[in-house]
């Protein structure tokens, strides 16, 4: 396994792989991304993983600078999982002095997580792009968790004309149904006890819907009841929308997407669920 920490080498190194896929992440990995990395390896022949925690989308009350890191787990994780290349910079590789450009992607970054973290998606869009352009991955890999990310990267891909697929890999869940996060680690065990409710909520929703209901109203007020019977989980959205704009609907149905993000403590979680 390579481990490269300048975009020249990763240059270099790319030419050696007829087709690469590619899984962005920020490190302290878990079995989402290892289910991602997995699949890279199946239909690429060959996988690379960056891990770079991206400071521009964070905004200045976020979590950058306690972000989760553990780069020696991270490495032995990914070699032990047959990763062929790493691409580990530190921040002034990727934004050198001067750095100004930014990429924006329109209405599909504006709502939800967009309207409650302003500038977000323009840094995840423009460290994406950097990422794509400096590995050329065959494909690249993401979770359906951050669905919002995923169409955020899709409009880009698509409008920007770039050479490979996006391709979403389906939620891992623990036991318990909560969504695997690096944040997760944040969770003191009271909170990890209740969180569960978010997916038990997106779940009901998805129940309902499955026995005819169709008013999303009626959607959002089962998962707000649902999370208010956790009384430590503070609810930041409840979400029916459109699958592929993101804008709220009246009437939910198949491809809606239902989502929401709620507070635990100091720790601020999403998940989601794809209506039929």
């Amino acid at each position: 396994m390579q481990v490269l920490t300048t975009i020249a080498a990763v240059r270099a190194a790319r030419a050696a792989f007829p087709a690469l896929g590619l899984v962005p992440t920020m490190g302290f990995l878990h079995a989402g991304h290892m289910s991602l990395v997995a699949r890279a390896r199946v239909e690429c022949g060959a996988a690379a993983v960056s891990i770079f925690v991206n400071p521009t989308q964070f905004a200045a009350d976020e979590d950058l600078s306690r972000y989760p890191r553990d780069m020696p787990r991270d490495l032995a994780m990914l070699e032990a999982a047959g990763v062929d290349l790493v691409f580990a910079p530190d921040p002034a590789e990727v934004y050198p002095p001067g750095y100004a450009s930014r990429i924006e992607v329109g209405p599909v970054a504006e709502p939800l997580e967009g309207a409650r973290r302003p500038g977000h998606f323009a840094g995840v869009a423009t460290v994406v792009a950097k990422l794509f352009n400096i590995v050329q991955p065959t494909r690249a890999y993401f979770g359906q968790k951050d669905a919002q990310q995923v169409a955020v990267i899709r409009r880009m891909a698509r409008d920007l004309d770039m050479p490979l697929d996006v391709v979403v890999g389906a939620t891992v869940r623990e036991p318990d149904g909560l969504a695997m996060s690096s944040r997760n680690v944040y969770l003191s065990p009271a909170e990890r006890a209740a969180a569960p409710v978010l997916y038990r909520a997106l779940d009901g929703a998805r129940a309902l819907f499955a026995r005819g209901e169709r008013d999303a109203e009626a959607l959002r007020r089962h998962m707000r009841a649902a999370i208010a019977t956790e009384p430590a989980v503070e609810v930041d959205y409840v979400s029916v929308a459109d699958g592929a704009s993101l804008r709220e609907v009246e009437r939910a149905g198949a491809g809606c997407l239902v989502s929401l993000a709620a507070r635990l403590g100091r720790t601020r979680l999403i998940d989601n669920v794809v209506l039929g």
